[in-house]
């Protein structure tokens, strides 16, 4: 059995808070880059160079990419030969705590969802586990923005429904966000398992790497198509029209039961913000 101290799992998080709202990742970079180079309208074009300078300033100056550093949602996948001394849960909470005080990152979280008083230190965050083999302890934080979690929905479909009723309800959720969610999107769908694992799978879906495609080719097929027919819709970056829409589609599958077909749609923004590191 592998030990690892709740200190360094803290320390982890805080550093990951800082890196995922300062540094966007390469794969969503370059899925902007390659946007801008396919561009033919103007208006589009410069609002493709705005966000690639932006990045690049945060990047040079350690400050955040957008003033909504989101929510810490914290994926954890932790072997089943490890033993963290200590309390996992409030070590992330903890590192959430200093990320967000030390970067100087807007914490955006209030402690009832009706009374709304802000925590004031952003916590707590968003934890989904997952019990892996082995003696390691990944750790990935993905702070999500609201402006695009707003526009997220979720449909309990009937499975008659079939494939074209899960497309046009992903279209029919991008259609409705509009320019909300500061397109150019990135969007996560999650189809099969139940009313509340098919939207962690959905939110999983976006940090998975852009450059990168579901391994069963029938839902490969389905990313591309839905990504095509999202880009024809002329919403373009930040809805002033244009070919980017979104930067790509992640879909990601579960087997359910044999009278549902749960699907979620979680948008992200183009700044698809997640760090990992390893213990």
């Amino acid at each position: 059995m592998r030990e690892i101290e709740s200190k360094a799992v803290t320390q982890a998080v805080r550093q990951l808070c800082i890196d995922a709202n300062c540094h966007l990742g390469e794969d969503v970079k370059e899925c902007i880059r390659c946007s801008r180079r396919e561009e033919t309208w103007p208006v589009a074009q410069g609002i493709l160079d705005n966000l690639v300078k932006n990045y690049e300033i945060a990047a040079e100056h350690e400050i955040a990419i957008c003033q909504d550093t989101g929510m810490a949602c914290v994926f954890v996948e932790i072997g089943q030969e490890v033993h963290v001394a200590g309390n996992l849960e409030e070590a992330i909470h903890e590192g959430v705590r200093q990320g967000y005080h030390d970067g100087c990152l807007r914490c955006s979280v209030v402690g009832d969802p009706l009374r709304r008083v802000n925590t004031k230190d952003n916590t707590p965050a968003m934890i989904y586990y997952d019990i892996v083999p082995g003696d390691g302890l990944k750790i990935t934080v993905a702070p999500k923005g609201f402006g695009s979690e707003n526009m997220s929905q979720i449909k309990m479909l009937r499975p008659s429904d079939g494939l074209e009723g899960v497309k046009e309800f992903v279209l029919q959720v991008v259609r409705e966000a509009g320019p909300n969610p500061c397109p150019p999107i990135v969007v996560g769908v999650g189809i099969g398992g139940t009313f509340d694992k098919a939207a962690t799978i959905a939110k999983r879906a976006l940090i998975r790497p852009l450059d990168s495609y579901n391994p069963d080719p029938y839902y490969e097929e389905l990313e591309r198509e839905l990504l095509e027919k999202i880009n024809r819709m002329g919403i373009g970056p930040q809805g002033f029209g244009g070919k980017t829409t979104a930067l790509k589609v992640n879909v990601e599958a579960l087997p359910t039961h044999i009278a549902g077909l749960p699907c979620a749609v979680n948008i992200n923004c183009h700044v698809t913000r997640h760090k990992e590191a390893v213990l």
